[in-house]
């Protein structure tokens, strides 16, 4: 049996952990050409690429982000054991490492994740936005404990993984209170012409908002396209065009923008996804963000009301 090095693992944490050879090399007062030696040897052990150049700088190989995630959790539990032996009170905390697809309404998204955080036991929430793509292969690698997508897993995708529908929430349109005393009445026709704020023509909710906007015959003056929901939200905010965001947060939206629902579209639906490599839920922070968003969040958004808790 050939043993790891925990050494060259700590040199490689903290090249990792502080960004780069130069501050790793002032915590841990080594040169950068002992550091380097030091991961070469971790890297030769392993038969594995850790690091790869980008520009200037190092960057994790697919390898490399998995290897320091089981060396955070070694050594961040080495510390734990430290100032429990030195009769400190620790409580250590579940992790949860959460995917969250960079698309995805961030206000929805917060209300998703956040009965992981009322458990009794104590949660440690590390969220990372990415592609939906590049977060299926995290989870394959068991990176990520659960991604959280507005789409399945794909058809004939590698990674074996397992859709778990949290709900659905039909589309609201909200806008400034200038652009909903001109556009509000006649809804949705009132929209032909209008200036709107939208998603980039790729993403989900867009490819839906077209096919509504045709079943209406309805052609809005697009003033300006964007990858972040959130972004169109405050350009909205500005009361430069009116924009779309999922009904089941329109009360946050309309507090935290300063903007009024013009209308709602009940046959636009987004809908959104915890992607496990899991057919059944097990981990109790996922298991309770499940069980609120069908029973509390998404049931609300359907029908104006809490679902009633199975007993």
């Amino acid at each position: 049996m050939e043993w790891l090095n925990y050494h060259h693992l700590l040199y490689f944490w903290t090249v990792a952990r502080e960004g780069g050879l130069a501050p790793a090399g002032q915590v841990l007062r080594l040169s950068h050409s002992t550091l380097s030696a030091q991961i070469r040897a971790l890297e030769q052990s392993l038969g594995e690429k850790l690091f790869t150049k980008v520009g200037r700088r190092l960057a994790l190989t697919e390898t490399g982000r998995l290897v320091y995630h089981y060396a955070d959790e070694i050594f961040t539990l080495g510390l734990e054991m430290m100032d429990s032996i030195k009769g400190r009170s620790v409580g250590k905390p579940m992790r949860l490492q959460v995917g969250i697809v960079d698309v995805l309404p961030k206000l929805v998204v917060r209300k998703l994740l956040q009965p992981a955080l009322c458990l009794p036991e104590p949660v440690r929430l590390v969220c990372y936005e990415d592609t939906h793509e590049k977060l299926l292969a995290d989870l394959a690698l068991h990176v990520l404990h659960v991604v959280i997508s507005d789409a399945p897993v794909p058809p004939g995708s590698s990674v074996r993984a397992f859709n778990h529908l949290l709900g659905e929430s039909d589309v609201s349109f909200f806008a400034s209170h200038e652009l909903n005393k001109s556009y509000a009445r006649g809804f949705p026709q009132s929209l032909d012409g209008a200036p709107l704020l939208l998603p980039l023509e790729n993403l989900v909710l867009r490819r839906s908002l077209n096919h509504w906007f045709d079943r209406h015959g309805i052609r809005p003056q697009v003033v300006a396209e964007f990858e972040d929901s959130a972004l169109f939200k405050v350009f909205g905010a500005d009361g430069l065009g009116i924009f779309p965001a999922p009904t089941v947060v329109k009360d946050k939206v309309m507090r935290q923008y300063g903007v009024e629902l013009l209308g709602r579209a009940e046959d636009v639906r987004e809908r959104f996804y915890a992607i496990t490599v899991e057919r059944r839920l097990t981990h109790p922070a996922i298991v309770a963000i499940a069980s609120a968003a069908r029973h509390d969040l998404f049931a609300e958004a359907s029908t104006g009301k809490k679902k009633p808790r199975p007993r």
